[in-house]
This record gives structure tokens, sequence and C-alpha cells, in this order.
């Protein structure tokens, strides 16, 4: 093939979260595509606001590849943003608004926006910022002014499909947040990873509200969009609106973050609520009480998605399983994901045995791009070709992974590795335990040792019988030395609904007080 005609063929092939959302304008433009509340925007209404914010950003001096920082609440105009920043080849940085002024001020240096949306709940911990930003627009009579005197002419940029469209800060254990770059040849895979394995049809209704500064809405909302779906907009973790929409909506996904389930079951049972129809619901098994899983899915009449992937990755690499209706499930072996390879590698890059712990290393186009602004960061995690997401597995012998941990939080115990989650796994299996986390403490003779905190539903549960459960199902040195009580409202969590680790140890070394 000529050079020409290898160019030619590149661009024809070529497709952008833009131009996805053109399409949905012409093929169903009175379809509603957006809802907060009482308010709707049509997918011709969404395609026409977003052409005027993308018009009104390149008057404003926005061209290809500059970044666009919101810091908000989630909105309507939290997507539109993350749209026309799309049409013009320009980069989203979804700020994470609960960040103390320190760790905010760093992802704005780190990807230096040049324009910045903010709402006027996050006005002024946007003005605590010191950062080189030109222009801030408010969100409200400011925002519809720009569109307002902008026309809805489709922009003529050219956006490729490796072009960046998003930022978003991971909040990892330890040390500032890092920006992962999604670029719209990713956001697209994903959007085919959930129709593949997750069952995305058009029509079906996605609810955002997860933080838009989270993949697990930015992501969803996109793939529901570019398939001609509505996306209905929540202003957080709302039980009694989120109750309302499970009654009234055909949803394709519905999201349930760990440490939320049983608040949102209890406002179910109590107002007798039967859902309209759900495709699947819920995140991270891993993370809830088996007993919760079961009742969750029994009272949506949805299965369970036993999911593991990541920002850096999207639904990828292990995915694909459902937990069926009803089931407190003895077992959360994920099935691999359609839209990648996996490897399970041991720390000179080798595959290790079926059955033996290896550390995630994952090829597939819902790859991000790389960390922003962190060559040293990308040139660890990406060697050999291949993203190392730094999680254990184990490959069983039927291809199902078992999910161990996170590699860089092991406990050292006598010289042998010990993995919290396993702990936590024996924990979580329990029904009168509503969560539990397991952390590494100093210890004179085997250097770390485990402790556990549980959070219990029921006072009758002792330390004895969880003790005894951890003897039936683990070798003698992975028993945790200490088993501690505490309430649920105590564990610290990340926006993912995740317990952060690092900030229960800090109970054990007298850094925070312990509750």
């Amino acid at each position: 093939m000529s050079d020409f005609s290898q160019k030619i063929a590149e661009i024809s092939s070529q497709l952008t979260v833009g131009d996805l959302l053109r399409e949905q304008a012409l093929l169903r433009p009175a379809s509603i595509a957006l809802e907060e509340g009482d308010r709707q925007l049509t997918f011709a209404q969404l395609d026409a606001r977003v052409n005027r914010l993308a018009n009104a950003l390149t008057r404003l001096g926005i061209e290809h590849g500059d970044r666009i920082a919101v810091l908000s609440e989630n909105r309507i105009e939290y997507i539109e943003v993350t749209l026309a920043a799309g049409k013009l080849g320009a980069i989203f940085c979804a700020l994470n608004w609960r960040l103390s002024a320190n760790e905010l001020e760093h992802c704005v240096r780190l990807a230096t926006p040049k324009l910045a949306f903010v709402s006027n709940r996050f006005a002024a911990n946007f003005e605590s910022v010191d950062s080189d930003i030109d222009t801030a627009v408010l969100f409200g009579e400011d925002y519809e002014a720009l569109l307002a005197n902008s026309n809805a002419d489709e922009p003529t940029v050219t956006v490729d499909p490796e072009d960046g469209l998003v930022i978003i800060y991971t909040s990892g254990t330890t040390g500032l947040p890092k920006g992962a770059l999604i670029s719209h040849r990713a956001e697209i895979a994903r959007m085919q990873s959930s129709c593949i394995d997750f069952g995305l049809i058009p029509g079906k209704a996605f609810v955002a509200w997860p933080p838009l500064f989270h993949m697990a809405s930015t992501d969803q909302s996109i793939s529901a969009l570019c398939l001609g779906g509505k996306v209905v907009v929540v202003d957080g973790f709302d039980v009694e609106r989120l109750v309302d929409i499970v009654a009234t909506e055909e949803i394709w996904w519905f999201i349930l973050m760990p440490g939320m389930i049983e608040p949102f079951a209890e406002v179910l049972k109590k107002r007798n609520v039967k859902p309209r129809g759900i495709a699947l619901i819920g995140a991270m098994a891993d993370l809830v009480p088996r007993h919760q899983i079961a009742q969750i899915s029994a009272l949506l009449q949805a299965p369970y998605a036993n999911t593991f992937g990541s920002t850096e990755t999207g639904l990828p690499p292990a995915s694909a399983g459902l937990i069926p209706i009803g089931t407190a499930p003895n077992s959360l072996s994920k099935t691999q994901s359609a839209m990648c390879r996996c490897r399970l590698v041991d720390a000179d890059d080798k595959d290790v045995a079926d059955g033996d712990v290896g550390e995630m290393a994952v090829r597939g186009p819902t790859l991000f791009s790389g960390y922003w602004n962190a060559p040293e960061a990308n040139q660890e995690d990406f060697r050999g070709g291949w993203f190392h997401m730094g999680d254990a597995f184990r490959r069983n012998t039927d291809g199902t992974l078992d999910f161990v941990d996170r590699v860089k939080y092991l406990i050292k115990s006598g010289g042998e590795n010990i993995y919290p989650a396993e702990i936590e796994q024996v924990l979580l299996r329990e029904p009168r335990v509503d969560d539990a986390v397991v952390v590494r403490a100093a210890d004179d003779r085997w250097g770390e040792v485990p402790v556990a905190f549980v959070a219990a539903n029921d006072p009758s549960l002792t330390v004895e019988h969880l003790a005894g459960l951890c003897r039936e199902s683990l070798a003698g040195y992975k028993q945790p030395k200490q088993i501690r009580f505490v309430s649920i409202d105590d564990l610290p969590r990340s926006t993912t609904g995740k317990i952060q680790r690092h900030e229960v140890e800090k109970w054990l070394t007298g850094e925070t007080a312990a509750p």
C-alpha cells in the first residue's frame, strides 16, 4: 500500500467521542440525552449547546491539546464541558472536590489548565488554589452567557482518536494523585467493552450519581450517550432520589459502591419500591459483605457485577462475570474481559504458573495513554510494552482469576507474604460483618503482623468467633494478631468507597486517634 493510500485509510477509520455525539443528534434528535431533576436536554439540544461551548472556548483561546479544568458537583454542564473539550481536541481535567487544598493545588499545577469551570459550591475551594489559570467561569449566569454569545456550528477542528479527552486523577494509597490521561480511542473501546461484557444497548439509562471526577460516572456516561442512551445526573448519593429513579427508569447498570448498599436497601424496603427494570447492579464485589450482595440483588432483581477494572484500564481486565440474583457467593473468581490481553508476572516480568500469585499486566485498546507529566512512573508501569496494574492475582485452571491484593500492600511476617485481602474475604463471609479491613502492625518478633478492624451489625458477634473462622480458612501465619470492632462510619474511605488502609494504619501508630 502506498504512503498516500495508507494515510487515507487511517483517516477514514478514525472516530472520536465528538463524532459519536453528532451522529446521535442526527439519529435521535428528539430523544432525551441528559436529565437532572426537572431539566432535560434532547440529543439535538445537547449537541447544539456543546457546539456553542466549543466555539466559545475557541474564542477564549483554547486550542488543540490545551487543558480545561472543572471543579464542581455532578451537573449537566459538567458533561457538556467534557464533550466540548472533546470536539476541540482539548483535554478535560476532572478535579476532585474532596481533596485537600494542597492536593487540589498539586492537581492543577500538574496539568496546567488554561481555563477552569467552577460551581458556586466550590468557588471558595478554587480561589484558595495558587495557579496560573487565565480564566475561571462560574456555572450559572456566566456559563449561560458564554453559550448565548456563540453559534451552534460544528467546530472544524481535526481531532485524532489518540488525542487525550480527559484526565482523571487517581486516588492511590500514598503520595499525591497522578493524572491518568484517557484518549478518545480508549473511551470508545470502553464503550465497546460495556456492550460486549455488560450488555449495554441503546435506550437504556445510566444514573450518574458517583462523582463525575471518577471513571465510574465519566466512562459510563460517555458510553451511554454515544449509543443514544439517557444519562440521569444526580448530585451524589441522594438515596431518596435514587430510589425514585429505580422505580421509574429502565436502567442499564446501576452502580452501588461498598459502604452504600445497606442504607440504600433500607430505603428500598421501607418504601416497598419495585424496580422498573435494571440489567445489572453493583461494583467491586470483593469489598462487599456476601450477604449484602445477596440482599441487594434480590431487592433490585438484577445480577451483581463482579468487576475488576481501574481508571487506567476501564472495565478490563476482569469484569465480565455476574453474580446471580439472590446469591451470597462462596467464590469471587473473576472472568477476564473481552477487550484485553492479560499476563500474571513475577518481579522479573516472567509469567507465573497457574495457582501462583503474580502481578496483573494488561494490553488492549481500553488502556489509558499514561500518567500526565510523570515519565518515571510511565516507564516503570509500562515496562515491556504491558501496563502493570500493581494488583496481584492467581489464575485458576479454568481460566478464571482470583484477586489477591495490591502488590505494594504486603504484610511481611517472619519472611512470609500475607495479603490483607485474603483475611478480609474470610471475615466478610460472616453475615454479621458489614465491613472489614486488615492492616499491618509492627511486631518485635515477626517484623509485621496483620490486625483486623471489623464493623459488625450484630452485638452478639465475638472476636473469638471471627478468630475461629480465620483458623478454619487461613494458614497459621496469616491469622490476625488482633481483631478490633469499630463503627462502620469510622472507617475512612476513598471516593470509590474503598477503605483507606494507610489511614487505618495511623490508628495503630498513634498518628491519628483510634475510634
